[in-house]
């Protein structure tokens, strides 16, 4: 039902509009070109819609200003890393404190003991450990588990995201055979020969792959996240459950992006009993952490193989690992947001995002869909998908390149790869509404 030849005129259109209202970005952009690759510090950055990337200037609550004196709406958040909102006063006074205290010692403080109390009232694992990001945390897992079960592979959903784990990076071609993903460059193997895959939501298949008995850990997002919002099946996450145990496979769910979920995630949630758990990103209000539990049962095997005096190269660790600095932050993150009264008001703000999504969408007769997960939100051109790759399937670069540039040039900025929108406790429905309004507006252009 869309126009096409309509479609690229507008974006032409919006590209020129942001290109007048970002001359000290633009000029930035072309200076980067010669120092940094792609002109960016990290690649995805490229992704944004628009010739270059926005410069920030500063960021605080939910939105920020750019160095053209444009001010956003924020609703990407650093795709989930900030979370709590930019520049949280709390958090900002505890970095700053343990900054003027030192930053990292390679030795414990006692902000890592109750970080590590408060996780297992969060998630229920009783050991703890600490990383610098998520994807750290996912490959130690997987070594752990390999170490553990005495089994090679690992399995995990298609168009499933860990980080840039290697062996994540990956998908089910047509006959259902591990391949990598694409944009994936140089796995250091074959994929096949160290993962397997199955599709979100078929417990047939997943009992099929675990059946071979060489799965190590089943590592998991108990919703996928960022292939678009995919929720389980009623049963489904049971099931995995009890196939995992029936095979003698661990299960780890990563909570980095369904910490959007509530307090405690999903795990908490939906009351999942995962044999480790991962959690980044937001827990450090910014900077960079990550933490991994374990049950009893693991952390009691772990900590016999880790106490030997090889255990500095042991592949498990790093010297920033659990620093000073960041189990400050995660303290007065955990202490001072993340709270379930701050997630309650956050989901009904969510709701409200998505409901107005879907009367815009249902008002220009256009069959596309909207979910939502706890404080997280997102709408897909086509009806609710229940695998990652009918979620691929329903993508649409052209289409989100408008919408998310139209919305750019009006002052909201949703998360880059997607068409994503996330709450945190500082914004407010007049924050929601003007989304809609935008969204509205963009799909009457194209209606026109």
């Amino acid at each position: 039902m869309i126009n096409r030849e309509q479609l690229t005129q507008l974006i032409s259109a919006e590209e020129e509009l942001f290109v007048r209202r970002n001359p000290k970005s633009q000029r930035v952009a072309v200076s980067a070109s010669s120092s940094l690759v792609s002109g960016v510090p990290m690649p995805w950055m490229t992704r944004w819609s628009g010739a270059f990337p926005i410069c920030v200037d500063k960021a605080s609550g939910a939105k920020f200003t750019d160095i053209d004196g444009n001010e956003y709406i924020d609703f990407c958040l650093g795709d989930t890393g900030s979370m709590t909102g930019h520049a949280v006063e709390q958090i900002s006074q505890a970095i700053s404190q343990q900054l003027a205290n030192g930053s990292t010692m390679m030795l414990p403080t006692r902000d890592a003991f109750w970080v590590g109390e408060e996780l297992t009232r969060r998630f229920g694992l009783p050991k703890w450990q600490f990383t610098v990001s998520a994807t750290d945390a996912n490959r130690f897992v997987l070594r752990i588990a390999r170490s553990l079960t005495k089994r090679k592979k690992i399995l995990v959903h298609d168009w499933c995201y860990h980080g840039t784990v290697d062996e994540t990076l990956v998908i089910a071609d047509k006959h259902g055979r591990t391949i990598s993903r694409p944009g994936a460059i140089g796995p250091q193997v074959d994929p096949a020969e160290t993962t397997r895959v199955v599709a979100f939501n078929d417990l047939k298949a997943l009992e099929e792959q675990l059946s071979h008995r060489d799965v190590a850990c089943m590592l998991i997002e108990p919703a996928l996240t960022n292939i678009g919002i995919v929720l389980p099946d009623k049963g489904y996450l049971d099931g995995v459950r009890e196939l995992t145990h029936k095979y003698g496979t661990l299960l780890a769910i990563d909570e980095t992006h369904t910490i959007c979920a509530g307090s405690g995630g999903c795990t908490k949630l939906w009351n999942l009993k995962p044999d480790i758990l991962v959690i980044g990103k937001t827990i450090g209000g910014g900077i960079p952490v990550a933490a991994y539990g374990l049950s009893s049962e693991i952390a009691e095997q772990i900590e016999k193989q880790m106490s030997n005096h090889e255990v500095d190269v042991s592949g498990i660790g790093g010297t920033l690992s659990g620093s000073a600095l960041a189990m400050a932050a995660v303290r007065a993150t955990l202490t001072n947001s993340l709270l379930q009264p701050q997630f309650d008001e956050s989901i009904v703000l969510a709701s409200r995002w998505a409901e107005g999504v879907k009367k815009s969408y249902l008002k220009y007769g256009l069959n596309w869909s909207v979910q939502q997960l706890g404080c997280r939100a997102e709408y897909c051109f086509a009806d609710l998908p229940r695998t990652g790759a009918q979620a691929a399937d329903a993508s649409d670069p052209q289409l989100e390149s408008f919408l998310h540039i139209w919305a750019i040039n009006r002052g909201v900025l949703l998360t880059p790869f997607h068409n994503m929108a996330l709450i945190s406790p500082f914004h407010s429905a007049q924050d929601v509404d003007l989304h809609t309004q935008v969204f509205d507006q963009a799909l009457s252009s194209l209606d026109n």
